[in-house]
């Protein structure tokens, strides 16, 4: 298998733990990926934007969808009176903690066939790939 092929499949196997995980928590895995990234600290719209690669519309879509279901609010930007952040509530903050390690554990099950060294390897060239192209931290590291 070729490094687009195996790329692509990995992301849509990534991508279908996040869905799997998401309907255990009546999440959209659009919704679990937005408390991942709110897990650290509020941020504004256009840095979630960016991060999570939705357009304006798109995403204040999915903010008002879940701030809906009470797990997210809006807040002033102390930096700027004219711009909003969003924040986890203290619901959100629980759930997206749930969700974060329940699909922390599940990622980590795909590469359970191979050996600790072709795992360290795997992480460490996937890691270059992401620095290399100054992917944004839109996941922690679970030891953070």
């Amino acid at each position: 298998m070729g490094v687009v092929t195996a790329l692509v499949r990995t992301s849509f196997l990534v991508n279908a733990v996040y869905a799997e995980s998401g309907r255990q928590y009546g999440l959209t895995p659009q919704q679990g990926q937005l408390l991942c990234v709110l897990m650290p600290q509020p941020y504004g719209m256009s840095e979630l934007g960016t991060m999570l690669g939705l357009a304006k519309s798109s995403l204040t879509g999915l903010v008002d969808r879940t701030a809906r279901h009470g797990l997210v609010r809006r807040e002033p930007d102390p930096q700027d009176r004219r711009a909003v952040r969003v924040a986890l509530t203290g619901e959100g903050a629980g759930l997206a903690e749930k969700f974060y390690a329940d699909t922390c554990r599940r990622i980590d099950l795909l590469p359970a066939g191979l050996a600790d060294d072709d795992r360290d390897k795997l992480a460490e060239l996937l890691g270059r790939v992401v620095v290399d192209n100054k992917v944004p931290v839109v996941f922690k590291e679970s030891d953070e």
